[in-house]
């Protein structure tokens, strides 16, 4: 797999405006494969990015965390238990660690140096996923993605979008790895902290995302998980440093306990009065992961949240939601990422 340096083509992929959605401006939302093409493949390896790629993303979207030697890599949480073969290759590296004031057990990131990182492999995290491809795939910085991304740009003739989440950031401040400046000379070394670069940052850390907005000129999401986050003084904040935010779907279509979608809250027009774009997460192909009332179809999921106006949106199976976009509702006009 690449692991050098390439050069990319530099194809500005233009945004809908967020007050009028891409709807209103004859586009589709934006299709970010979360994590990779994480249905098919371990999510967080090259392969899964690849594979995201190849069916039509255009955003491939990683996690990062930390090493004990302060390189970047791609997990979605520090604790590697769930995502990698650590515990058996290093069965007496296992801690006890406060993460964010929960008492977390298991093998960490920053425990480990880049080169012990590179003794180990992925593993499918979803035990309902296929576990084919366990321990095949190495974990990788965001200089290799990075590196993929630039690849796969000039072989398509596409620029290749790239979103990037800080995790845990204020754990990793805490001892003496701080996330944001060794990502912020990473993008600058990669030409990519620049005007209309293909690449969003986010977080669910309202300082890191702070702190990142302060230190590129890039856009910035800011994460929601609780419909609380979503106030309407909340969203003023968020506007003064971000463009968008990227809330939890049933922030928009909410489910009911009996699996039903009920009426849609009006985040997005909220949202977009401000000025800000609207990335839900996130869109699994799984029965269990959409309400009863989609009747088992991704498309029907897809198409509301189009017709609702979402600006992008992140999933699993970017295949699923193209095809939605160019079969199940079209629009007039194609992705502004495509043109």
């Amino acid at each position: 797999m690449l692991r050098t340096f390439c050069a990319f083509l530099v194809i500005t992929p233009m945004l809908a405006s967020a007050a009028e959605g891409p709807m209103a401006q004859g586009v589709r939302p934006l299709v970010i494969g979360h994590r990779g093409a994480s249905a098919y493949v371990p999510e967080h390896t090259l392969e899964a990015y690849e594979r995201a790629i190849d069916l039509g993303a255009d955003y491939i979207e990683t996690d990062l965390v930390s090493t004990r030697d302060g390189y970047l890599i791609a997990r979605h949480e520090n604790e590697l238990s769930d995502s990698t073969d650590a515990p058996q290759r290093y069965p007496t590296r296992k801690a006890k660690k406060m993460i964010e004031g929960r008492e977390v057990e298991g093998w960490f990131s920053e425990d480990f140096t880049l080169e012990e990182i590179s003794t180990i492999r992925a593993k499918e995290r979803l035990p309902f996923r296929s576990q084919a491809n366990n321990s095949l795939y190495h974990i990788p910085t965001i200089a290799e993605i990075l590196t993929l991304r630039a690849a796969k740009s000039r072989e398509t003739g596409r620029a290749i979008g790239i979103y990037i989440e800080t995790k845990h950031p204020a754990y990793f401040r805490s001892i003496a790895r701080p996330m944001e400046p060794a990502l912020m000379s990473i993008l600058r070394a990669w030409a990519m902290d620049r005007e209309g670069a293909p690449v969003f940052l986010e977080s669910f850390d309202p300082d890191s995302a702070k702190r990142m907005a302060m230190e590129t000129v890039g856009p910035v999401i800011q994460l929601l998980a609780l419909p609380e986050h979503a106030s309407d003084a909340n969203l003023k904040m968020i506007a003064t440093y971000a463009k968008g935010i990227g809330p939890e779907k049933s922030m928009i279509v909410p489910v009911s306990k009996e699996g039903q979608a009920g009426a849609p809250t009006d985040l997005i027009t909220r949202a977009h009065k401000l000025g800000l774009v609207v990335h839900p997460y996130t869109f699994r192909p799984e029965a269990q992961f959409q309400a009863a009332s989609y009747g088992g179809d991704p498309a029907k999921e897809y198409c509301l949240f189009q017709s609702l106006g979402v600006d992008g949106l992140f999933t699993d199976a970017p295949d699923l939601a193209l095809k939605a976009f160019r079969e199940s509702c079209p629009i007039s006009a194609p992705s502004p990422a495509k043109k």
